[in-house]
């Protein structure tokens, strides 16, 4: 490539910053991207673009070929170093298999965001696998991560897709299937497995220092970073993150379907999108991952298993720091996941209790009003509905026919549906039309519902439908209309 070519792709010409190259070679692998048989861009985030402080409009389409399905003029691609508890086994094998992190920069916000590719080749930790990643598994992260962004989950994102022109084999789907390589934005891609790896190796020098580098990166206001009670200060906050996080995924009717420790995020942020499933019905033992046979990850078990995963956690840092006060930090977890999954449930149906407009404690702390949170889940379990469309059937109530003037005016809302248990509903009906009488700005109710819930929930049954239309005619127009709808109203 040409020092001109270089120039005219604001891509390549972003301000990369060496920060996870800069802790050194104990953390990862110098590796370099497979060469494809072709190079077509399938999907942009325009969006995403604007975030990096980019021009969509001065970004082509062969610009995003040229960055992130060749890697042109790209020097330094990272294969990052972890291990991981896998179905509560731990496996020393692991390590970035089909990725690598392309690059690092600050974004409009200030913060450091990690481009990291999936399906871009082999790397020393493929362990016999191809490195490559199909083209429907492409499709399906972006589904789950726009719409998981849409509802309000922390989530990576997915910034490209771009198909490869090579035919995969695999189990699981129908063989052989296009390929492609993706490319996310996330925060960061250091997990609990790259901490665990360090202990496994006995390294606590390296686990100090990357324990340092994610508090000076990611946790910036808890001080710079030397001192005891600065690291447990990091443990404590990323406990609150990974229980708001749960309590998002389970507001979401969000399965990840794979929560071992090298998916955990030390960012406590959701990313890499597997057998990830949306609830059909609200069921706790709901499994979205085929091989998960005895349900350890099942919908239900998140909030457990993400506890759960934050004590692993606790093994490599007891190296360092005491154990007994990690413990303490740990009993966070409860009344954090608590108060954010009542808040989150109460925004989908139209409250929103973290609004800066609405004084929400004052006020709540005044209002004598029902309990909304126990009577909806007892409704959704007792009325065969799709969990999201009993939201997004609210929210085109409420669009189309205002607040009701009295409870008897809110009938049961889901077209197609069975009539409601009579008390659930009842139940259920007379919370909600209290709040919304007592709500402090009623005009909002409709608004917040527009903004956190979904017209189409991207259930297995959906997303099937998209990929469809691309696997057997190569029409992109269900996706791009689905992801039309998922952007949120202004």
């Amino acid at each position: 490539m040409s020092a001109a070519e270089f120039a005219a792709n604001p891509l390549l010409a972003l301000p990369f910053e060496p920060s996870i190259e800069g802790l050194g070679e104990a953390y990862w692998d110098g590796v370099e991207a497979a060469v494809f048989p072709q190079t077509r861009l399938r999907f942009r985030n325009d969006a995403l673009l604007s975030q990096l402080g980019l021009d969509p409009a001065a970004v082509t389409d062969r610009d995003f070929e040229a960055a992130y399905g060749r890697f042109e003029a790209r020097q330094r691609l990272l294969a990052l170093r972890y291990h991981g508890t896998q179905f509560g086994t731990y496996n020393p094998f692991l390590g970035d298999g089909r990725g690598f992190l392309y690059g690092q920069v600050r974004d409009i916000y200030g913060d450091l965001q990690d481009l990291g590719t999936k399906g871009s080749g082999t790397t020393p930790w493929s362990r016999g696998g191809d490195g490559r990643l199909t083209l429907k598994g492409g499709v399906r992260e972006i589904i789950a991560s726009e719409a998981l962004h849409r509802l309000g989950v922390t989530t990576s994102r997915t910034l490209s897709l771009v198909e490869t022109g090579e035919e995969l084999w695999r189990g699981d789907e129908p063989s052989p299937t296009r390929s492609a390589v993706m490319l996310r934005l996330a925060r960061t891609h250091l997990r609990f497995g790259s901490c665990e790896r360090l202990l496994y190796r006995r390294e606590p020098q390296n686990l100090e220092r990357l324990w340092r580098h994610a508090q000076a990166t990611y946790y910036p206001h808890l001080g710079d970073g030397s001192g005891e009670e600065s690291a447990l200060a990091l443990y404590g906050e990323l406990v609150e993150r990974v229980a708001r996080l749960a309590a998002e995924w389970m507001v979401a009717g969000f399965t990840h379907g794979v929560l071992n420790t090298d998916n955990m995020s030390l960012a406590g942020e959701s990313f890499d999108y597997g057998p990830f499933a949306f609830l059909d019905r609200w069921d706790l033992g709901f499994t979205a991952a085929y091989f998960d046979q005895t349900s350890l990850y099942a919908y239900g078990q998140q909030p457990r298993i993400c506890h759960q995963n934050l004590r692993l956690l606790q093994e490599p840092l007891a190296m360092l720091w005491p154990r007994q006060a990690l413990e303490q930090r740990l009993e966070r977890f409860g009344p954090t996941y608590d108060a954010h999954f009542r808040a989150r449930l109460m925004r989908r149906l139209g409250f929103e209790l973290e609004s800066q407009q609405v004084s929400a404690p004052d006020w709540l702390a005044s209002a004598e009003l029902p309990d909304l949170l126990l009577p909806t889940l007892q409704l959704l379990a007792a009325w065969p509905v799709a969990y999201g469309s009993f939201f997004a059937a609210l929210e085109r109530r409420i669009a189309t026919g205002g607040l009701p003037a009295e409870a008897e005016a809110l009938a049961p809302f889901v077209e197609g549906a069975p009539e409601p248990p009579r008390q659930a509903w009842l139940t259920w009906r007379d919370g909600w039309w209290a709040w919304s009488q007592a709500w402090p700005q009623p005009q909002a109710i409709a608004e917040t519902l527009a903004r956190w819930n979904l017209p189409v929930t991207p259930v297995r049954a959906e997303i099937e439908r998209i990929w469809e239309a691309i696997d057997q005619r190569d029409d992109w127009s269900l996706l791009a209309q689905w992801l039309e709808q998922t952007r949120a109203p202004h």
